[in-house]
């Protein structure tokens, strides 16, 4: 941990470890729901004692600090703010956190990581010392930047960060003959993925599995319906069918389609009165140009892509080497020589070879794999 400015006290690294730690903790519960922002969480500590914890709202507003500093009040002066990213300097839909930060007596802030937006990176930090306030920086960085990974990868490089989910049966097949879909996991499994989806931003899927699941893709657990993702589909001929259903619920679950240039009009207003957001990008072969498509979802203010696709789709983004995760769940029975394969024309080979195994954890009579980019 670096500090540019002595500590106004000496600081314990175990207690200060435990407070990051908890605020990492309350950052995550805006996973999925406070995009285009990050999801920070923030806590406010005196003398040993938790005195305000916040984290991002949903739509991204108020801020954790802001939070944190509300419940903490006047206490809060002397205090120090621990916090997973660096605080706002520049006035946005809201006034800068710092602002917030010195008129509440805070006199330590510790953060996770430098905000890589342009309009703060690194200004939040000297805007602080500036006022005499001490502020130490990396404690807990590498947990910070795997849980806003979304938020740097979009502001890095204009894309959100891109999550793949296979189900896989023993022989790594993804559906029975023919592309007929069957249901390869258990109910845990299946649970797994929709607390998945409540912490991503979108989820994507192609007109294939539109086609012959008609899935619902949304979090189907109990209170979590109102966390469910915008549904995102790839339909370069706008032939989605109406009656389905990610269409007939488009107005309860926000749905993006993604058309060629050369697609339907009267489809687009068609679907547009249906309450479904119509997207042209190009595309060759009939195939959407996944680059775009990213480009528009980074614009739109998606920093965390769940891609729940067929295996044309997924192999798709693996060929275009857009797979920063996946999620890989294994059910112990197989399919047979005649299933469809997990990747179309690929192996799966071509997906783990350039990943990074994390870990493996029993879910149910299921297993996933985590992979990360290497």
């Amino acid at each position: 941990m670096n500090a540019e400015t002595a500590s106004p006290a000496a600081a314990d690294p175990a207690l200060d470890q435990r407070f990051m730690e908890l605020a990492l903790s309350l950052g995550r519960r805006g996973l999925g729901n406070t995009w285009p922002n990050p999801a920070v969480g923030a806590v406010v500590v005196k003398d040993g004692a938790i005195l305000g914890r916040g984290w991002t709202q949903p739509g991204g507003r108020p801020h954790a600090e802001t939070e944190a500093l509300k419940r903490a009040g006047r206490a809060a002066r002397g205090g120090t703010l621990y916090v997973t990213l660096e605080p706002c300097s520049h006035h946005g839909k809201t006034p800068p956190c710092v602002d917030a930060i010195i008129r509440a007596g805070i006199t330590r802030v510790v953060t996770a990581l430098d905000d890589p937006n342009p309009e703060v990176a690194g200004q939040g930090h000297a805007k602080l010392r500036e006022r005499g306030i001490a502020v130490e920086t990396g404690l807990g960085a590498e947990a910070a930047a795997h849980q806003h990974a979304g938020h740097i990868r979009r502001m890095h490089d204009g894309r959100p960060h891109v999550l793949l989910k296979l189900a896989l049966s023993a022989d790594d097949k993804a559906g029975a003959a023919g592309r007929k879909p069957v249901a390869i996991t258990g109910q845990a499994a299946r649970e797994r993925v929709f607390q998945m989806r409540a912490m991503n931003d979108a989820i994507l899927i192609g007109i294939g599995t539109v086609m012959s699941d008609d899935p619902a893709l949304t979090c189907r657990l109990p209170g979590m319906a109102g966390r469910s993702p915008v549904r995102v589909v790839l339909d370069a001929k706008l032939r989605v069918p109406m009656p389905s259903g990610v269409v007939a619920t488009a107005r309860e679950t926000r749905t993006w389609v993604f058309g060629a240039p050369e697609a339907s009009k009267l489809a687009e207003e068609v679907l547009r009165q249906k309450n479904v957001e119509v997207f042209r990008v190009k595309a060759a072969d009939g195939r959407i140009d996944l680059g775009e498509v990213l480009k528009i979802l980074a614009a739109q203010g998606v920093t965390r892509l769940m891609v729940e696709g067929g295996p044309t789709v997924a192999a798709s983004f693996v060929r275009a080497d857009l797979i920063d995760e996946a999620a890989l769940f294994h059910a112990p029975k197989p399919i047979g020589p005649d299933g469809t394969p997990a990747l179309e024309g690929l192996p799966l080979t071509a997906l783990t070879s350039r990943l990074k195994r994390l870990s493996t954890e029993a879910v149910g009579e299921d297993t996933v794999e985590f992979y990360e980019r290497a």
